[in-house]
């Protein structure tokens, strides 16, 4: 039976907006909130339950970070990336907070500080695993401290409806009845109105604030290619991003060994991570990204949940995801800062057959459905000539309602979209002439008039359809199937033998009722680009920019902390900008509080009166 942990609190003020816009500014930096920060807040505040789903990069920390500075007692947040941990810990000591975490990475004398610091009351806001709280020793060290609010991060954890289920979770079902006299706020990046649900009610929060902010992320840049010559078109989109910091995913540790050493070979400053490393050399090369001494690193989705790199320019896909969720959360750590970022999968149908694989291997039988659904949505993510942002949001329940999101491959015009009723008429007489009892490739190879064994076994050659697409190569027909399974205009069979068969639709295409169109890339693709780059970056001084980097890199170093807790990329193309040269302009650089100010500006200001001493003719504000 769970015991109850009742706190002998004061009765709980009103903050003035003064209070609250005050601490927005001294501590954070910033004048104004993101949109659903402040209401947030202010529910908190006024000591009511959250519930928040909000994008990668909304701003969720400071959703809670805000109020552990105002309300009594410690802000206690339950989280499952240990790893990331002690990076959340220096970002908010760098802003003035009184944090720690309490996890199995510290040592014993260094968990028993931390518990002292608690028992004194100078700790405003605590970091723990869901393993931690579920001790019973630390529920105790709980029964001791006023904890003013309780928080889940990555809530969607706890339901086993979600993309990333994890069974220690189950035990936070417990925070309501702990603190019966605080509010307890869940938040999550990525969640179905199902998967919602799920963490409603399994949480039992009070009567919620419930904010689900909108899946949109207006600075990343979504881009799908077809998978061609792979190592040449990764050197290609790295030299496109030279420089940057940015992840590629791969599904398999070789594929990872081999990919992070062929970027090597060509001169990036590449490394590999998976669980296949051992502890110190994947932590080491983690390290080694966090902090700027390597552009990019080569992963499997083992990599991302344990870091909170808020400069990351470019997430690469070179296979499929797992599902829309997967790659919603793991495009999502490109652009942290809200700066222009570019998320690129490539595509193909070889991918398929290797995704089907694991999911076949899935013994129970609901879990094989849902991974196969999923992988067919992923698949008409991949295929389809619709917005990319448009069929995401779709995938979360929200309607996109501009017509072009000028942020994705589609709505600016580096693919085309051509009318190939003809050529769909083609391939579903091809299906329905060989009784829709075979395979893509099948259909393909009787198109481009194959002459190979099964084809000539089977009759086929003599097929009214066999050879009618020959003039067009056998990339263009498995797109065009893609984008006929997208449509669900076919659809593929279940099994061992997946034949396509004709839905619908198809009959209406068949008639020429109706028209298929399909996207294609255009060859100025091909061609360095400045898609998913925005006007800050263009505006600002480059020379200045890369100065106050090394400059950040520098004091990082010295501290033991990654760059972008002294100041993110924001910060500094702001101050390439404007040119502050005195502490006032400073504060009014996004992300420049007080206590930054104090502990770097001094350092950054005589960098920028010095540059601008050198170079006269820069424009600045002043």
């Amino acid at each position: 039976m769970t015991n109850t942990i009742h706190l002998d609190k004061t009765r709980r003020t009103a903050f003035s907006d003064r209070q609250i816009l005050d601490t927005l500014g001294k501590v954070f930096g910033f004048s104004e909130f993101r949109p659903n920060q402040e209401g947030i807040v202010r529910a908190i505040l006024e000591g009511r339950d959250v519930f928040a789903v909000m994008p990668t990069g909304g701003g969720k920390s400071l959703c809670y970070q805000l109020p552990s500075m105002l309300l009594p007692g410690t802000c206690m947040v339950v989280s499952p990336l240990i790893a990331l941990m002690k990076d959340q810990v220096d970002g908010a000591k760098a802003n003035g907070i009184r944090a720690a975490c309490l996890n199995s990475s510290l040592k014993p004398e260094e968990q028993a500080s931390v518990r002292r610091d608690l028992l004194a009351g100078s700790v405003d806001l605590l970091y723990v695993a869901p393993e931690r709280f579920a001790l019973d020793s630390f529920r105790q060290l709980l029964g001791q401290i006023n904890v003013g609010l309780a928080v889940v991060d990555e809530a969607h954890c706890i339901s086993e409806w979600g993309h990333d289920f994890r069974p220690d979770y189950l035990s936070l079902s417990a925070l309501v009845e702990l603190f019966p006299d605080s509010p307890v706020a869940a938040f999550t990046a990525t969640a179905t109105p199902k998967v919602q649900d799920d963490i409603l009610r399994k949480l039992s929060l009070r009567e919620p604030c419930t904010v689900r902010a909108s899946f949109d992320r207006p600075n990343l840049f979504y881009d799908i290619r077809f998978k061609e010559k792979l190592a040449d078109q990764l050197v290609q989109l790295l030299k496109d991003n030279s420089g940057r910091a940015g992840i590629v995913y791969r599904t398999s540790r070789k594929s990872v060994n081999e990919t992070a050493a062929m970027l090597q070979s060509k001169g990036f400053r590449a490394l590999p991570y998976h669980a296949g490393l051992n502890d110190d050399d994947r932590r080491r090369n983690q390290e080694a990204f966090i902090r700027d001494e390597a552009d990019v690193i080569v992963a499997t989705i083992a990599f991302g949940m344990g870091i909170d790199k808020s400069n990351i320019r470019f997430v690469i896909h070179a296979d499929l995801p797992k599902s829309i969720e997967s790659y919603y959360q793991e495009t999502g750590r490109a652009g942290r800062d809200g700066e222009p970022a570019r998320c690129t999968m490539f595509f193909s149908r070889s991918d398929i057959p290797k995704a089907r694989f694991f999911i076949d291997t899935i013994e129970n039988e609901t879990e094989r459905a849902e991974a196969l659904d999923a992988l067919q949505k992923l698949v008409a993510l991949a295929s389809t000539s619709v917005c990319r942002r448009k069929t995401l949001l779709d995938h979360f329940g929200e309607a996109y309602r501009r017509e072009n999101c000028g942020g994705c491959d589609i709505c600016v015009g580096t693919r085309e979209t051509i009318d190939c009723t003809v050529e769909a008429q083609m391939l579903l007489s091809a299906v329905a002439r060989t009784e829709q009892r075979f395979g893509a490739m099948h259909i393909v190879d009787i198109v481009t008039g194959s002459r190979n064994r099964k084809i000539l076994d089977f009759g086929h050659d003599r097929l009214k359809t066999w050879g009618v697409g020959r003039e067009k190569g056998k990339k263009f027909w498995k797109q065009l199937i893609d984008e006929l399974l997208a449509q669900k205009i076919v659809a593929r069979a279940e099994g061992l033998y997946p034949a396509l068969y004709l839905l619908d639709k198809a009959v209406a295409v068949l008639k020429g009722e109706t028209t298929v169109h399909m996207a294609r890339a255009q060859e100025q693709e091909k061609k360095p680009d400045k898609a998913g780059r925005g006007t800050a970056e263009e505006s600002c001084d480059r020379e200045l920019f890369e100065l106050l980097r090394s400059l950040r890199k520098e004091i990082a170093d010295e501290q033991g902390v990654p760059p972008y807790i002294v100041f993110s990329d924001r910060s500094l193309r702001d101050m390439a900008s404007s040119f502050p040269v005195t502490a006032e302009a400073m504060l009014s650089v996004p992300g420049v509080g007080e206590v930054k100010l104090e502990r770097y500006g001094r350092r950054f200001l005589q960098l920028i009166r010095r540059y601008r001493e050198e170079h006269p003719e820069s424009s600045f504000s002043p």
